[in-house]
């Protein structure tokens, strides 16, 4: 059984600071045992106004250095296997463009199909996906969410496969909010900002693909 929880770090938004748009993710046998883990990490070495917080994302400016580094470093031992796809805001291909108008939904679902698509081939014959709960914009559906990337996988997967397809809130969720660090420190490497190089040498040796997946690369 696969089991890959993604999250993103960036806006699509050409207003908003940062570059590049990133997907962080991973797959991991035991999701249950990743969730107890960081759960019991937050609530034990992060500062007490916030260890009991819902959700603590990378991005929490009440997070020392030292502890946003010590964190990612007990991610990396959790034997989690990542990936991450991403794309300069600026080359967003004209095809999601409807005048000024960005069809977000379309664009997200695909970029999350790029995503899944690296932890492929598998034997494995249940295939489940969890993704952070965000508003889909242009006209795509939730529904219709699960329904194109649950058409874009099958002809890749053993016959038979059984497809989740799940965007839940991350605040329920340990392993989506692990999604969110990996993300964040992936995208402080891609935008070259401070310790950006320090978080990328952390995790490098749990990353699958050390290139990741560029998007509308050369346009």
């Amino acid at each position: 059984m696969a089991y890959i929880f993604l999250d993103e770090s960036g806006h699509f938004n050409k207003n908003q600071d940062g570059k590049f748009f990133v997907i962080g993710s991973f797959t991991v046998g035991n999701p249950k045992r990743t969730a107890k883990s960081f759960r019991g990490w937050c609530q034990t070495k992060f500062p007490k106004k916030t260890r009991w917080q819902s959700e603590i994302k990378f991005s929490d400016h009440g997070l020392t250095e030292e502890l946003r580094q010590k964190t990612l470093k007990f991610i990396s031992r959790l034997d989690v296997r990542i990936n991450f796809s991403y794309f300069l805001r600026a080359n967003i291909s004209k095809e999601y463009w409807h005048h000024t108008c960005l069809h977000g939904g379309l664009l997200y679902t695909n970029i999350i199909g790029e995503t899944i698509e690296m932890f492929l081939p598998t034997t494995d014959l249940e295939f489940r996906v969890f993704c952070d709960q965000r508003q889909l914009h242009g006209g795509v559906t939730k529904q219709e969410f699960r329904k194109i990337l649950k058409a874009r996988l099958l002809p890749q997967l053993p016959s038979g496969s059984l497809v989740q397809i799940e965007m839940i809130d991350s605040t329920t969720s340990e392993n989506i909010q692990i999604a969110d660090w990996l993300a964040g420190a992936i995208g402080h490497y891609l935008e070259k900002k401070p310790f950006g190089e320090e978080y990328f040498k952390i995790l490098k040796n749990n990353i699958l693909d050390l290139k990741g997946k560029q998007m509308f690369e050369g346009i």
